[in-house]
């Protein structure tokens, strides 16, 4: 009986190293590219003996290195090729680059390409609109949060987007103008969003034989842009996302909803 317990004990604390990993793998971003071991304690209630342990332990497989300033962790080569691996599998990211291409083109306005990441969607392409002289981009590797347009269809049509981990230390009133943001992106097949500015994004899913690979969206800055059913930018949006869903073999949206 001891054998088993401590065969079990063994198992708990085994699963819990490999989520702390992942916990602190995930502290990186592209505006956190290096971090000490008080970061990480910090972050996620450690002491710093274990942090410090963690990531020299992560140093020896290859997870993390030693950062350019003293005490300093940065991702590693393993996570490097992992990552390249990972993006070499999404097939949508090697077809993408000419659709955004044209879209761009067509409707004047950035285009980009976003993957369901650790933590949400993840801005993985990026075509800049060069037709204006005030260019409105986004940095390839942003993190989204929970009010992007991108966000609501993933969660719209994910199986388990992990809504818990993405809206954090959301209040009750932002969970629920999520939920009413989904329901409207299941609804509609597509989603948009306007922030403060005059900004703008109108987004829509790209599927594949397993269901939603991609979203793709363009955004802008203008207060009195059309982008609402049969625009010329929602129209075009839509076809290109369709046509890119018809090549990876994906169903269209309305397909996917009578499922």
């Amino acid at each position: 009986m001891a054998n088993n317990e401590d065969e079990v004990d063994a198992s708990s604390s085994d699963i819990q190293a490999v989520a702390r990993v992942g916990q602190i793998c995930a502290l990186y971003g592209p505006l956190t590219t290096e971090l000490t071991a008080a970061d990480v304690a910090s972050r996620l209630g450690l002491n710093r003996t274990t942090a410090y342990r963690y990531c020299v332990s992560l140093v020896a497989a290859g997870i993390l290195e030693r950062g350019p300033r003293r005490g300093t962790f940065v991702l590693g080569g393993l996570m490097l090729q992992l990552g390249i691996h990972a993006l070499g599998r999404r097939r949508v990211v090697e077809i993408a680059p000419p659709y955004l291409t044209e879209l761009s083109g067509e409707v004047e306005l950035t285009a980009v390409l976003s993957l369901w990441g650790a933590r949400g969607p993840v801005v993985t392409l990026v075509e800049e609109d060069s037709s204006r002289m005030v260019i409105v981009t986004v940095r390839a590797g942003s993190q989204l949060d929970f009010t992007a347009a991108q966000t609501h269809l993933f969660v719209a049509y994910l199986p388990d987007p992990r809504n818990d981990g993405l809206l954090g230390d959301a209040t009750a009133e932002q969970r629920a103008e999520l939920d009413k943001a989904v329901y409207l992106a299941r609804r509609n097949g597509y989603s948009t969003a306007n922030y403060a500015g005059g900004l703008f994004v109108a987004s829509a899913p790209v599927f594949d034989q397993y269901g939603i690979a991609a979203t793709i969206a363009v955004l802008g800055a203008d207060p009195v842009v059309d982008v609402g059913p049969g625009s010329v930018i929602l129209t075009r949006l839509l076809a290109t996302a369709a046509a890119m869903s018809a090549e990876l073999g994906g169903t269209s949206v309305g397909q996917k909803q009578t499922e």
